[in-house]
């Protein structure tokens, strides 16, 4: 073998070598203790019939009316993943976290319950947002914001929205419509920790009430969300 044939073979090698170090492991929800979630697990708190549907493991959801659907039981401790993808651009939708059971009691449609909300948003939200402000959002992010809702109380990871309430990802990780994106929530204690398709990049401590249900959001625009699994832990 050439000199030069091997600096190229020994160049390829510590790039594929590189990039295998630096792709993200995906936390897939797979193994002892993991169990999925799906449409028996969930109960309709305040959308119409035909908000969400379940079809080979998919939920469906058209985003109308604004509401959400819960899970049966309350969570405390707990690891969850789930995908979820935009149908449409500036698609908005969210996951909550210990929602407040008191605060889905007679919701209303229209409304949403009080917790932690971990942001689902597509890129195209930010884009309309700054054609019809003629400025570029400091207050959100379509990366993975975490923020409490209502009477929840959280102190948030850095960097903190201008207003102190919502913890802002460390890195923009999530992809536009209609591509997938893989969320790893980690709930435990009073703390979350949001990974965005592999890394972990924001979150927040200090959570009250550290326990409730667990919702899938609907907020105007058509998503969906797949491979919904958890890990109850003590």
């Amino acid at each position: 073998m050439s000199r030069t044939l091997l600096l190229v073979t020994l160049a390829l090698l510590l790039a594929q070598i590189s990039l295998a170090q630096e792709a993200p492991k995906l936390n897939e929800g797979k193994g002892e203790g993991w169990i999925e979630l799906g449409e028996k697990d969930f109960k309709n708190v305040n959308c119409a019939e035909d908000t969400w549907s379940w079809k080979e493991g998919v939920a469906h959801c058209t985003g109308k009316p604004v509401g959400v659907i819960r899970t049966l039981k309350e969570y405390k401790n707990f690891e969850l993943v789930a995908e979820w993808r935009h149908l449409k651009s500036a698609g908005n939708s969210g996951i909550f976290v210990w929602g407040i059971p008191a605060s889905l009691e007679g919701l209303k449609p229209g409304a949403l319950p009080q917790g932690i909300e971990v942001q689902v948003l597509d890129h195209g939200y930010a884009e309309q947002y700054e054609k019809s402000t003629k400025k570029k959002p400091d207050w959100f992010t379509t990366n993975g914001d975490v923020f409490p809702v209502g009477r929840a109380k959280m102190t948030p990871f850095p960097p903190v929205s201008p207003n102190g309430q919502r913890s802002f990802p460390t890195k923009n990780l999530s992809k536009g419509t209609p591509e997938w994106n893989h969320y790893h929530i980690s709930a435990i204690d009073g703390v979350i920790k949001l990974s965005v398709n592999g890394e972990q990049v924001s979150g927040g401590k200090d959570i009250t009430p550290a326990s409730g249900y667990l919702c899938l959001e609907s907020e105007g625009s058509p998503v969906e969300f797949k491979n919904i699994r958890i890990k109850e832990l003590p």
